[in-house]
Formats: structure tokens, sequence, C-alpha cells
């Protein structure tokens, strides 16, 4: 059993930054492949990014490439989603998933369905 607490998400004008976190309980933590989704009110929850077990891969949309950066800190049971360039339509609530892969696959690490565990979620507002 894995339980997740995002934090760090807020109001922030476009153009700025934040630093989102997910810090899991247990002391499995680093057997997870860990991702960042969104969902934006009226619509489905998105892939935006995962990072792999021992943090030295990553994948990101293409929506946040260049901007967003994750990252993994394995001894604090912690994962990181930076943001930078932050845009309106980057609204939305922010949720860290955990999946345990037996056979990695990486078209189930874009998808939400296939996560194990989720956080509450943190909102983020963009203004204009």
């Amino acid at each position: 059993q894995v339980q997740l607490v995002e934090s760090g998400g807020g109001l922030v004008q476009a153009g700025g930054s934040l630093r989102l976190s997910c810090a899991a309980s247990g002391r499995t933590f680093s057997s997870y492949v860990m991702g960042w989704f969104r969902q934006a009110p009226g619509k489905e929850r998105e892939f935006v990014a995962y990072i792999k077990r021992s943090g030295d891969s990553t994948y990101y949309a293409d929506s946040v490439e260049g901007r967003f950066s994750i990252s993994r800190d394995n001894a604090k049971n912690t994962v990181y989603l930076q943001m930078n360039s932050l845009k309106p339509e980057d609204t939305a609530v922010y949720y860290c998933g955990a999946k345990y892969f037996t056979r990695w696959r990486s078209s189930l690490a874009k998808s939400s369905n296939a996560y194990d565990y989720w956080g509450q979620g943190t909102q983020v507002t963009v203004s204009s």
C-alpha cells in the first residue's frame, strides 16, 4: 500500500514558476514508476510526465516539454515537478500517481488508467 500526498500548488501569473511535491508513505517507493497527471474542469485526466524507478529516465507530454522537469529523491520518498514558464492552459488539478511494473511498457506509464495509487491532487491556477 502506498499513500501519496501532493503539495505546492497555488496561484501564479503567466510566465511564473511552481514546484510541486508528492510525498509517499511506505518503504517501497523506489519500486514504483511515478507519474504526474493533470485534470482541468470538464476535461479528462491527462499525462504530464513520468520518471522511472531510479530516476535515470523521464518522459514528458509535448505540451510541457522544455518547461517542466520531473525528479525524485528515493531517500526522501518524494517526487517533484518543477514547472517553469507557466501558461493559463496549465491551470488544472495536478495529481501524482504510482505504478508498479512487473514488465516495463511505456504506453502504460502514460495512461492514468494503469496507475495503482493516486494522491488527492493540488490545484494550480495560472492567471493571464
